[in-house]
């Protein structure tokens, strides 16, 4: 899934808070991922790796995105804009743990 254009997380709030908050996510994400890690065959890493967004959806997070930046969001606009922040995040922290499989040979 392709990731979200940089600039949208910069766009309310501050920007670094939410860089910490998204780290700390990572984290814990990644602590509670830990056995999904360890159960990742190298053909699943595989898929893991590919997975993208639909031209579809992702025509829909670029347009949530540059919208949240001009700060036009409807309040269910930026709650399903988050959605799919949330969404990458947990795909990206899966896409991280399938590489490592590839990367050492074994699940991680």
């Amino acid at each position: 899934m392709a990731g979200l254009p940089s600039p949208s997380l910069r766009s309310s709030g501050s920007w670094y808070d939410r860089v910490m908050m998204q780290t700390s996510s990572t984290n814990v994400l990644d602590r509670l991922l830990e056995p999904v890690g360890r159960s990742i065959t190298p053909d699943l890493a595989r898929e893991l790796i590919d997975l993208r967004a639909t031209p579809e959806v992702q025509a829909r997070i670029d347009d949530l995105a540059e919208r949240c930046n001009e700060g036009t969001l409807t309040p269910e606009e930026r709650a399903e804009y988050e959605s799919y922040i949330q969404a990458i995040h947990l795909i990206g922290v899966l896409q991280r743990k399938a590489k490592r499989v590839l990367a050492n040979g074994e699940p991680s």
